[in-house]
């Protein structure tokens, strides 16, 4: 935009005893070309500007040694901050990690070496432990046995009941009180925001300081609740606020929005290698997902800060058994192709899942939004914890922590497992051999497919309420643990079908008695990511995060297989995914690229003015006042206007947005001499003699955009829409035979698309 800046001289000189004005294009005005809050950025017209700047930068660099380090420098920067990033947020995951899981147990009990450590950690250096009952030690205390002395009986459960119920209101409480005091934008995933904000929106403060701060300690809060939500998609936040903030650390992206958005990219990246100890996982997800720009540079930076996170992570060690990864699978079992058909219907089940809890959640949220219920956010808070609490303690599987379930749904079973889902009747198995056969399956067994079953119905319902509340929640981990439970129960079906019927014809090539044919784990992880994909629409990136998360690897073509059939079967019943549907709830400005246009609608069909609407509103080039132009000004709200030669002519010159506009107008006034109301602005490259009295005019031609984008009235609006997707644009102007006719933004579009789709034009808010 200043590009052009000619004379540097003094800014006012004598001309025929007129003072000079000082020419705009000598020093930049502070605030034109930024933006404001809940706007849409310019791509081209930031693109452009680092164009510029590195055109300058390269050939300064050939002058002097100093500005040569200086153009060095500048090139580094970009790899120096994704270095940044990756430290900060794999300090900060490790951290949340550490205390999510010592504050989980301390629903349960306390430490009495150190009341910081974890039921885990406190019971590891005790040598009272047995191999059978290792959860038990002196050292760990149940609340029961801290406040009445004994661990049995009914009074003692009633006790541990209570003290579970009001730690887990006590945190949840914490959370939502944080959260609304402090930063209203910590609240829920934050990917369907961020999604919105790498595609160009501004939301200020999204990405703060405090956003960060708040959201790091009450994720650990609402996670430690018991609530039915993860730290997966809040963790992308966390690493996109980091990121954010460590940019304005260097100017190269402190002031340019398109750039800061790569850098969010990254970061978005880096948000899954932390979350999921996935770091090509993320990058994938980055790419797939969340991104809306994202060139081969950003790839590769992103690989980079991934990597670098995975390894702050890893050196962190926050699981205590030097593994990056939550939930590492030891089965290596290969699996039999006819075991593809119930793969298959596991597929099938996530899609319908995913699209049935799309549907419900969205509902839920309108409610939320539309009646009182979005008025009492902490009450509702309260209540859905009572339930959830009050629900899960008696039912083991849903009073551990939701990843500790999942941990052991993917397990597979060993001889010495002490889980209930491992009680089988070994009476016939050999001690020597390594892998165990399929074994018939003892009482336990069968009540922990009672169990696991209530389980499944009430993480079904209780996560549709949950997801959206004023809390961090992510989505993750709940819509995993609904498939694994699938799967699980699946997979143990299977099992016992095929020991006591091993002579059927199925089952008659591959599965001999006393052979291990099925493993009910690996049913579980397919189930675990059919479920993350008919929520999601994930594919590519579902899978690579599925496998690096169990360190599963032959176990790619079954994912596959359960990822593709669940977005097939969840696109069938509804076209969008979870994080699409909660943008149009919340009616942003944002473009699917995923959708296809298919209307024959013209460019003079979606254009404003419509035929009833008064001419659109212009400024000419040289025949308005001071005055004039700050009346347009106030009678419109439009974020920009078109620059004509005359009125009669209607021939374009160019574009100018209202917000440089004003700061320009207000700046002169301030440090220009003489230049009130009355004086003339010239749009035009050089200012015709102005006659002797008449006050000094004012140049804006620096502020003007003078490539802006046309089409013509006939241009298709598939095409239209496919200029603004590629190229980023916030709005085009409509021509006919040379003269300006009309103007389609961003929103006219988002409306005519809304209006196709039968929906309501007005839900979308901002521009």
């Amino acid at each position: 935009v200043w590009g052009n800046c000619h004379s540097s001289n003094a800014s006012m000189e004598e001309v025929n005893g007129v003072p000079k004005l000082m020419d705009l294009l000598d020093e930049p005005v502070p605030g034109v070309g930024t933006y404001e809050d809940f706007n849409t950025i310019d791509w081209v017209r930031e693109k452009s500007k680092d164009r510029d700047r590195h055109r300058e930068i390269t050939s300064k660099s050939k002058e002097s040694t100093w500005a040569l380090v200086n153009s060095v420098c500048d090139a580094f920067s970009g790899w120096l901050l994704m270095l940044l990033i990756g430290l900060m947020s794999g300090a900060l995951a490790g951290g949340i990690d550490i205390s999510a899981h010592w504050m989980t147990d301390l629903k349960e009990g306390v430490c009495l070496n150190g009341f910081w450590f974890n039921h885990e950690h406190c019971c590891w250096t005790s040598n009272e432990t047995t191999f059978q009952e290792r959860d038990k030690c002196p050292q760990w205390k149940s609340w029961a046995e801290l406040i009445i002395g004994t661990t049995e009986g009914p009074f003692a459960y009633i006790m541990n009941y209570l003290m579970y119920v009001c730690w887990a209101l006590l945190f949840s409480f914490l959370a939502v009180t944080l959260v609304r005091a402090f930063a209203p934008y910590a609240c829920g995933s934050g990917i369907p925001e961020i999604k919105t904000i790498l595609s160009g929106f501004i939301i200020r403060g999204y990405l703060g300081k405090w956003t960060l701060v708040i959201k790091t300690i009450t994720l650990v809060l609402a996670v430690s609740s018991g609530l039915s939500l993860g730290k997966e998609g809040p963790l992308v936040h966390v690493a996109c606020c980091c990121g954010n903030i460590l940019c304005h650390l260097f100017t190269k992206y402190r002031k340019n929005e398109a750039k800061r958005r790569e850098v969010l990219s990254a970061a978005a990246a880096v948000g899954v290698s932390v979350a999921f100890g996935a770091p090509i996982g993320g990058v994938l997800f980055s790419l797939e997902e969340v991104s809306y720009y994202f060139p081969l540079k950003t790839l590769w930076r992103s690989f980079f800060a991934a990597l670098v996170a995975a390894f702050t992570l890893r050196s962190i060690n926050p699981f205590g058994n030097s593994r990056l990864v939550l939930f590492y699978v030891e089965f290596h079992t290969p699996w039999h192709l006819l075991e593809l058909v119930p793969f298959i219907l596991l597929g099938i089940f996530g899609g319908i899942w995913g699209a049935f809890f799309i549907r419900a959640n969205i509902a839920w949220c309108r409610r939320r939004k539309t009646t009182w219920l979005g008025h009492y956010p902490v009450l509702e808070v309260l209540v859905v914890t009572a339930v959830t609490a009050v629900v899960a303690f008696p039912n083991s599987y849903t009073r551990t922590s939701t990843s500790e379930l999942i941990s052991e749904l993917f397990n597979d079973c060993g001889l010495l497992d002490s889980s209930k889902l491992c009680n089988y009747d070994n009476a016939n198995v050999t001690k020597s051999s390594n892998e165990l056969p399929d074994r018939p399956a003892g009482n336990d067994v069968y009540t922990a497919m009672w169990q696991l079953s209530l389980a499944l119905v009430f993480k079904m319902l209780i996560t549709v309420v949950t997801f959206g509340m004023k809390v961090p929640s992510g989505l993750f981990i709940p819509s995993m643990a609904v498939g694994a439970i699938a799967g699980r129960l699946l997979g143990i079906g299977m099992e016992q079908l095929a020991y006591y019927h091993h002579d059927w014809a199925i089952f008659r090539g591959w599965c001999s008695p006393g052979a291990d044919c099925i493993t009910p784990g690996l049913y579980a992880m397919v189930g675990a990511a059919a479920c993350l994909g008919g929520v999601t629409r994930m594919t590519v990136s579902l899978v690579v995060i599925m496998f690096e998360l169990t360190g599963g690897l032959e176990y790619i073509v079954p994912l596959m297989a359960a990822a593709m059939t669940s977005k097939w079967v969840a696109d069938a019943i509804g076209r969008e995914g979870i994080y699409e549907a909660h943008i149009r709830l919340n009616g942003y400005p944002f473009l699917e690229a995923k959708e296809e246009f298919s209307h024959k609608t013209l460019a003079m069909d979606v254009m404003r003015p419509r035929r009833s609407d008064p001419p659109l509103s212009v400024l000419t080039q040289d025949g308005m006042t001071v005055e004039d132009v700050e009346t347009m000004i106030t009678d419109t709200t439009y974020s920009g206007f078109p620059v004509v030669v005359s009125h009669e002519s209607q021939r374009l010159v160019g574009f100018v947005l209202r917000r440089d506009l004003t700061i320009s107008i207000d700046n002169a006034r301030q440090r220009q001499d003489g230049i009130v109301s009355t004086s003339r602005v010239f749009f035009t490259e050089y200012t015709p003699p102005q006659p002797p009295n008449s006050p000094p005019p004012l140049k804006l031609r620096g502020i003007m955009d003078l490539s802006p984008f046309t089409v013509t009235d006939h241009t298709a609006m598939d095409i239209v829409v496919d200029i603004f997707r590629k190229l980023g644009l916030r709005q085009c102007l409509i021509t006919h035979n040379g003269r300006l006719l009309g103007i389609i933004t961003k929103k006219d579009i988002l409306k005519h698309v809304a209006q196709i789709a039968n929906r309501d034009p007005d839900s979308i808010l901002f521009n």
